[in-house]
């Protein structure tokens, strides 16, 4: 009996897209690129600066939107561009408080069918339709991570952003939960299952800091940065290039 391997009927041999399908593919690559060097070009000055996630659902009299725009505001009053989402909830909070300091207010949309409209306390606006282009610039141009509560989409940064940290494919930054009741439970999880069925290591945890308190937040930022300065190393350029 031959040893050789045999693939289920039709598997493999789907016929070859159309002309007009491959050259449409081919051009969207070419709109990723500009998308890449557009923002790259235009945001890739803007040192030193804060990324910071949170839900588009929170209305403005939620107690997170408040905390989001303080946050925002000291952080603007301290020297950082403050980098959200551009959209509403959290980020609209985020840049308005960051509209109303002293540095740039910066939103990098996102194209939706639905729930994401750019608000309008935005220095600098950035328009993306793909996800990993938007979310490269997040990474590229933060000195630090500053993580609201909010749904899929933060969770999706959050672990993005933690994830690259963890490995080293990007420098080792101040990543801050603010609002520690709601993240209790995931932070517990993390150590009961994760570390605990060793998926990831003891020390793994202490890249994350939960900071409720606006003030604290820009002194764990600058408490991190006190003896090397904003500047990227060159090691740090290099790690960027290559994430």
């Amino acid at each position: 009996m031959s040893a050789e391997k045999k693939l289920p009927n039709g598997f493999g041999h789907s016929p070859a897209p159309p002309a007009a399908t491959s050259a449409r593919e081919a051009w969207r690559v070419f709109g990723i690129m500009a998308e890449f060097v557009e923002a790259t070009e235009r945001l890739g000055v803007v040192r030193p600066a804060v990324s910071i996630f949170g839900s588009a659902r929170v209305p403005p009299d939620s107690p997170y939107y408040v905390l989001a725009e303080q946050t925002a505001r000291l952080l603007s009053d301290a020297g950082f561009a403050v980098i959200s989402g551009g959209g509403p909830g959290i980020m609209e909070a985020v840049n308005k408080g960051a509209y109303a300091g002293k540095s740039l207010s910066i939103g990098l949309n996102i194209q939706l069918p639905h729930e994401q409209k750019s608000n309008p306390y935005q220095d600098v606006s950035q328009t993306f339709r793909h996800f990993f282009a938007r979310k490269y610039m997040f990474v590229r141009m933060a000195s630090a991570y500053v993580v609201m509560p909010g749904g899929f989409g933060t969770l999706d940064e959050l672990l993005e952003a933690l994830t690259l940290i963890q490995t080293r494919k990007s420098p080792m930054i101040p990543l801050i939960l603010v609002g520690s009741s709601f993240w209790a439970g995931m932070i517990a999880w993390f150590r009961e299952r994760l570390v605990g069925e060793g998926m990831i290591n003891p020390e793994d945890m202490d890249l994350i800091q939960i900071i409720d308190e606006p003030a604290q937040i820009v002194n764990a930022i600058f408490d991190h940065y006190e003896t090397r300065g904003f500047g990227r190393l060159p090691e740090e350029h290099e790690l960027l290039l290559n994430l």
